[in-house]
């Protein structure tokens, strides 16, 4: 019996945090599951990773999160329900169907908070936008909030958002194949599997 996954584990294919966030579901495809998400300190960790927050963010967010189990849980589920609506807006992108306007309210509505904690400075001879530290437990939706608003709304990425065909996959990614007919998350992977499959289907003919 094979160990299970933790968040540590799991496979970043998807080129954009938004869409490696809604991959923290092991399969979107013939079957739903595990959850890769079972504690708010595994949300924290998969943040870290992808570099929504830094290493000074994440000690202050676990150590508020376990001075409140109860809000770290409001907040856990609470990102949830944001994975939720991002996976059905960016499904809808692939399938060129309706959206619901409840989810773009609830990104919308998170990525609003975001926004509104950063600030513009002067770098480096520069202005940019500037974020403030992460101390709230619900900084991480909100910044994932921000980053798949502007990836939704973005008009010149030119790199299609696509669904692994793998039939226990589903997981979204940027298309950034030359030729833009990508299929897969991972050819090592859900690749590698199709071409056993379809290699012991000839095989049984």
């Amino acid at each position: 019996m094979s160990p299970q996954k933790s968040i540590n584990d799991v496979g970043l294919p998807g080129g954009h945090p938004a869409l490696d966030f809604v991959n923290t579901v092991d399969s979107r495809g013939e079957r739903w599951g595990p959850d890769f998400l079972n504690s708010y300190d595994d949300l924290v960790a998969w943040a870290c990773r992808l570099g929504v927050i830094d290493d000074e963010e994440r000690r202050i967010l676990l150590v508020n999160a376990g001075r409140s189990t109860s809000d770290a849980e409001h907040e856990l589920g609470r990102a949830k329900e944001l994975r939720e609506a991002l996976c059905r807006l960016f499904l809808a992108e692939v399938d060129e169907s309706s959206i619901s306007e409840d989810d773009l309210e609830l990104v919308a509505d998170m990525a609003r908070h975001a926004q509104s904690q950063r600030s513009l400075r002067r770098v480096a001879g520069n202005i940019e936008w500037r974020r403030a530290d992460a101390k709230d437990l619900d900084a991480i939706s909100n910044r994932v909030a921000h980053l798949a608003a502007e990836l939704l709304t973005s008009r010149d990425r030119g790199r299609p958002v696509r669904a692994c065909q793998g039939p226990n996959c589903g997981w979204l990614f940027l298309d950034r194949s030359r030729g833009g007919h990508r299929r897969w998350c991972s050819d090592k992977t859900c690749g590698s599997h199709a071409r056993v499959r379809k290699f012991r289907a000839v095989k049984a003919d």
